[in-house]
């Protein structure tokens, strides 16, 4: 039996960034992972969705240079090469595989591409080697979830599926309303998919600003995308010409795929956790506490499958400090209420903080600034397309309690005013900035 310091059990971004950096620390490190490295956000998630996103932009950005001047040559048509794009795309991946497998080895990491169990405290059990680890950490993620509706495990596709598919389909009906819904939807029209999305409920990105719900819900309709909200599934079938969508109420639908992306669930099956005494949520996350320890004292976990917030920054976060715990070294807690993120719609959303209705709900006399408006890029492109930025702060203009955008690039700009608003920048503050003339982030420091 190998005695080591710690055993990882994933390979994705937050499993990577724990084993790198407690063998850089001088710990004996393995990482398991039975597929490719750099798990869901490499391979089948953020990474080659922004790729795909970036795709489907051109199409609109060519039709959009014609106000400025340019013109396809007499003749030429505008075309897409679905399987180009997907082999370049694909192509790209491989390569950042190979990039953690080098900094992994670089590192010091014994690297085992074989699936691993606990089969005790301590004990963990990968291909035909047992080792017996002073430290386990469960960084395993997560796997879309299909509802139990009729029809759908035999023939929708999940989110996985999209980024391998053999050819473009002319029709789609995007399930669900979170950001993996939203984005395929627009990916999948951008591209010239006739696409329609489908949820159960009245609007979408439910926990996100009101303000950014209502404009995507009105820029996906201008896109083409048709929207039926309040329309709860009942049945997906096969048909001689494709497949056919029922519904509680409404018109049935036919199409040619049908991607459920109505959310994900922890990956916990066959690691031998319960066996080992490892307590799993009702939602079958991991448990754990402000260490990321989970009830076994050995068994660490972080990520996805922790049911927190499912995004790839904040599972690098959580493993650093985890390691830090374990290992030494210094690395911040996460602060789960200021986490920005993005959602590669088009146009692109980005956010920080609170939103208008938690932030009244928290802080009653709070107010707000929100500007709507035609970016500068389409003033001469003819697009109706509108860009928004919303500040919400505590009154007289204190404290900035959260920042909303929708519009191109809004998630590079947002970053910057993470950091203003993560070091506790007032509205008067954001007041007393110069902004950069003519661009769009101006807005949030000249909003009144």
């Amino acid at each position: 039996m190998t005695e080591i310091d710690l055993f990882v059990i994933g390979g994705g971004s937050g499993g990577v960034r724990g084993a790198r950096m407690a063998a850089q620390r001088g710990a004996r490190v393995v990482l398991a992972e039975n597929s490719r490295l750099g798990g869901t956000c490499v391979n089948l998630g953020c990474v080659p969705k922004k790729l795909m996103s970036y795709a489907s932009s051109y199409g609109h950005d060519i039709e959009d240079a014609v106000g400025y001047g340019w013109t396809l040559p007499a003749g030429a048509a505008l075309e897409f090469d679905w399987a180009r794009m997907r082999d370049n795309k694909d192509a790209e991946i491989k390569r950042l595989n190979n990039i953690y497998a080098d900094n992994l080895t670089k590192a010091g990491v014994e690297i085992v591409k074989d699936r691993a169990r606990l089969t005790g405290p301590n004990r963990v059990i990968a291909g035909d080697k047992e080792y017996n680890a002073k430290n386990i950490l469960i960084a395993t993620g997560s796997k879309p979830q299909v509802p139990d509706t009729p029809g759908l495990a035999e023939h929708a596709f999940v989110s996985d599926d999209i980024f391998s598919l053999p050819k473009l389909p002319e029709r789609a009906i995007v399930s669900g309303a979170g950001y993996i819904a939203v984005e395929f939807a627009c990916i999948l029209a951008g591209m010239g998919v006739r696409t329609t999305l489908v949820h159960r409920g009245p609007t979408v990105l439910k926990n996100f600003d009101i303000s950014i719900q209502e404009l995507l819900i009105a820029e996906m309709r201008r896109q083409g995308i048709e929207l039926r909200l309040d329309s709860p599934l009942s049945k997906l079938s096969k048909t001689n010409t494709g497949l056919l969508a029922q519904f509680a109420q409404g018109e049935p639908l036919e199409a040619d795929i049908f991607l459920s992306a109505t959310g994900r669930s922890p990956n916990v099956e066959g690691l031998g956790l319960e066996e080992s005494g490892v307590v799993i949520g009702k939602r079958g996350e991991l448990p754990v506490d402000e260490n990321y320890q989970s009830n076994v004292p050995c068994v660490m976990a972080v990520g996805d499958v922790i049911g927190k917030v499912a995004l790839t920054p904040v599972a690098i976060a959580e493993a650093m400090y985890c390691v830090a715990q374990r290992f030494g070294g210094f690395a911040p807690p996460v602060d789960y209420d200021l986490i920005p993120t993005a959602v590669f719609t088009h146009p692109n959303i980005s956010t920080v903080g609170l939103t208008e209705a938690k932030a009244r709900e928290l802080y009653p006399d709070c107010e707000c600034c929100v500007s709507t408006f035609r970016p500068m890029r389409h003033s001469l492109t003819g697009r109706g397309e509108q860009s928004m930025v919303k500040l919400i702060f505590e009154a007289g203009g204190g404290k900035v309690l959260g920042a909303h955008m929708v519009g191109p690039d809004a998630g590079e700009l947002m970053q910057g005013i993470a950091v203003a608003v993560a070091k506790k920048a007032t509205k008067l503050d954001f007041d007393a900035t110069i902004g950069i003339h003519p661009t769009s982030a101006e807005e949030f420091v000249s909003m009144r």
